[in-house]
């Protein structure tokens, strides 16, 4: 496994809870759309064994033409010790980046794709969106719903409803109205649903597809080929 030791080149207060953190990226490293990464924080590795508490799996929110590994994150007042590292790192502190994987790339197989997100979750999507609106290629048209109680939305310059591009945005305030809106996607019964946000947030999406007749490999999550059958093989009540 190789650890690359890079540098914050630039942060972004993108909302006032939620920040993005540039980095270096090594030369010759690459990813595809909807991929995550280990960061690590000084320190995680010193021992005879990693300190975990000093290492998080984070989405990538860039692409690699951006030149920068984007890590977009929420930092609450009271928070982990890792965020609180996280808040007081400036540009210029090195931070260490390995593993990177994709669980979730744009599938272009000539159908809707809807994106479901809650709050930052919305930062795996921004490839995504990013690499469909540079080629359009087998995807028929994308739809991004986003709840975020705080209303404090994120992307808003990318994620905008843009008719030439067939892309459509909603942003919602509660859970309830979301809800609402996914089973009106689900009427799409060809479509290919991506699902980013808490486990919780994935059971309560997974639930309300299957009801709506969504069958489990059209429901793509973020997590590890054999992390799928924890979420989405449960039979549904007759």
């Amino acid at each position: 496994m190789q650890i690359y030791w890079t540098k914050i080149n630039k942060i972004i207060e993108e909302t006032p809870e939620i920040k993005t953190y540039l980095v270096d990226c090594p030369e010759g490293l690459t990813w595809e759309e909807g991929a995550h990464i280990h960061l690590g924080l000084e320190g995680f590795n010193a021992g005879e064994k990693p300190n975990r508490s000093l290492v998080r799996h984070m989405s990538i929110s860039t692409l690699p033409h951006e030149n920068s590994i984007g890590i977009t994150t929420r930092i609450k007042e009271q928070c982990s010790e890792f965020k609180s590292i996280l808040r007081t790192l400036e540009v210029g502190s090195e931070v260490a980046i390995f593993k990177i994987h994709s669980n979730v790339p744009l599938k272009r197989e000539d159908k809707n794709v809807y994106l479901l997100s809650s709050g930052v979750g919305l930062a795996t999507f921004r490839p995504l969106v990013l690499d469909y609106f540079e080629r359009a290629d087998n995807v028929n048209q994308i739809h991004s719903l986003n709840v975020d109680s705080s209303k404090d939305f994120l992307f808003t310059n990318i994620f905008e409803s843009a008719s030439d591009k067939k892309f459509t945005s909603q942003f919602v305030d509660n859970r309830k109205d979301y809800y609402e809106e996914v089973k009106n996607l689900a009427a799409d019964k060809d479509g290919l649903f991506y699902v980013v946000g808490s486990d919780e947030f994935l059971v309560q999406n997974i639930e309300v597809l299957r009801e709506q007749g969504i069958k489990p490999e059209q429901i793509m999550l973020d997590k590890r080929e054999q992390q799928l059958p924890e979420f989405l093989s449960f039979d549904l009540p007759i």
